[in-house]
């Protein structure tokens, strides 16, 4: 890089170096939850980026974080990451890195990565008991590509690939118990509409050594069919009717930090989206609403 175009970006407002102005979607719930996210755990840090919506953000010869940031395929971000932690402390055991100069290996991908194509490295990674911290923006689906069904789609949402009368016919993955049942450091659900619930978890995260999980609901205008203007609201919703429980997991133990005291119904989150519009018009699928609120009800019942 040439030293008048360095001056050039060191000369630029912070607001530019943090993502804004950057090509994302208007409304984008993901980066909504990123920059909560980075206000607090700051620049002393290497994001692994996984191919996916957030490497947008990146943009030859800037990237979106005042820190490192390192692109990887979708499937390979944990094991960047242990490449990267174990560069770090190569480098602090030989005294060329001083404690001051640590820096944080964040991990940031897709649900398409996290649920699927990169489940097998980061089980691997948390075998090894590596100290990362792994943050997903979970949109329910490939939104970099178009959005089609991935392991975190929901029943009934229509996408891409899911095209038929009910929608998608799965059940979404329960990526929290996934990521709990290996017994990591620590395991929480977030949502960017939640911000001091959000970032409540993440300076317990921060101050915490080993795997580290937050997962963070991203409400996708463009994808899940809504006005950009309604992102907060859309993410209340799903944290009010039940359907995006907020909760933690650390030493073993489960904890909701959030319990709906007068759940909404499941429809009022439905009906402002229109990848749910076909539970509605031309006529009421009755069936399939049930079993969605079922669902939400069944969760609920089994934590009280």
């Amino acid at each position: 890089m040439s030293e008048t175009t360095y001056k050039r970006i060191q000369d630029l407002p912070t607001e530019h170096l943090m993502g804004t102005g950057t090509p994302m979607c208007a409304g984008c719930g993901g980066l909504a939850a990123i920059k909560e996210i980075y206000d607090i755990i700051g620049e002393k840090t290497v994001f692994i980026n996984a191919a996916g919506c957030m490497t947008l953000l990146a943009n030859y010869p800037f990237t979106p974080f005042r820190g490192s940031w390192l692109y990887t395929a979708m499937a390979s971000a944990p094991a960047g990451a242990q490449g990267v932690r174990d560069a770090l402390d190569i480098l602090l055991a030989k005294r060329r890195l001083s404690a001051d100069e640590d820096l944080e290996a964040v991990v940031l991908t897709g649900d398409g990565s996290a649920y699927g194509m990169g489940l097998s490295a980061t089980s691997g990674a948390m075998d090894r008991n590596l100290d990362f911290l792994y943050v997903c923006y979970d949109n329910e689906g490939y939104g970099n590509t178009g959005q089609q069904a991935s392991g975190a789609t929901p029943l009934g949402a229509r996408t891409a690939t899911s095209r038929g009368l009910n929608g998608y016919p799965g059940h979404k993955k329960d990526l929290f118990a996934v990521w709990a049942a290996h017994r990591p450091a620590y395991v929480a659900t977030v949502s960017p509409s939640e911000p001091l619930d959000l970032a409540r978890k993440l300076e317990t995260a921060r101050n915490l050594v080993g795997p580290r999980l937050i997962l963070a609901l991203a409400p996708c205008p463009t994808g899940w069919g809504f006005d950009p203007k309604d992102t907060v609201k859309v993410g209340r919703l799903a944290v009010r009717s039940g359907v995006w429980p907020l909760k933690e997991y650390r030493d073993g133990v489960v904890t909701h930090s959030v319990v709906p005291g007068h759940r909404l119904p499941v429809e009022e989150y439905l009906r402002c989206q229109e990848r749910f519009a076909h539970l509605f018009r031309p006529q009421r699928n009755e069936e399939l609403l049930r079993e969605i609120q079922s669902g939400v009800d069944g969760y609920w019942e089994g934590i009280a």
